[in-house]
């Protein structure tokens, strides 16, 4: 019988490449649905407001820089999940792959939340009177959906 720490070192592999692609994918889907489509705000527009062409140039400039450095990190995960692929001792399971996605898309959140709305406040989720609450229910589910994905990892190593 295999120990529950081996199963998770014979995937780590295929974690690792789930949690990198789960960033990258996380990010777009932050950038597409709160940037483009709903349009509550863009990287930097707490710091320069959409009140001006150059602003709004500048807006999105940085709102490309996001999306590019989300389309690196979604091919550096492909290809740690195309490695993962080539190898005989990684165990491949659903389960733990969809849970290390979510890992990676609940880190995204948090590490963007922490970093870009707390601590540089160059942009909050939903700008306005109930800004901070945005701010930390996008927090808040960014930390559900890492639990989520750590959970589905530890229920498949059992």
């Amino acid at each position: 019988m295999e120990a529950k720490s081996e199963t998770i070192n014979g995937n780590t592999p295929l974690i690792t490449a789930g949690i990198v692609l789960g960033v990258g994918l996380g990010g777009f889907v932050d950038g597409i649905l709160l940037h483009q489509l709903l349009q509550w705000h863009h990287m930097l527009s707490n710091v320069r407001p959409l009140t001006t062409t150059a602003n709004i140039d500048l807006n999105m400039l940085w709102d490309g820089l996001f999306h590019a450095f989300d389309w690196v990190m979604t091919v550096v995960g492909i290809v740690l999940l195309w490695r993962a692929g080539g190898r005989d001792d990684v165990a491949w399971s659903s389960q733990t792959f969809v849970g290390s996605l979510l890992i990676g898309a609940g880190l995204f959140d948090l590490v963007e939340g922490v970093i870009d709305h707390q601590i540089l406040g160059i942009h909050h989720v939903k700008p306005g009177p109930n800004q901070l609450a945005w701010d930390l229910g996008f927090l808040l589910f960014g930390a559900l959906v890492v639990a989520i994905g750590w959970i589905m990892i530890k229920k498949e190593s059992k």
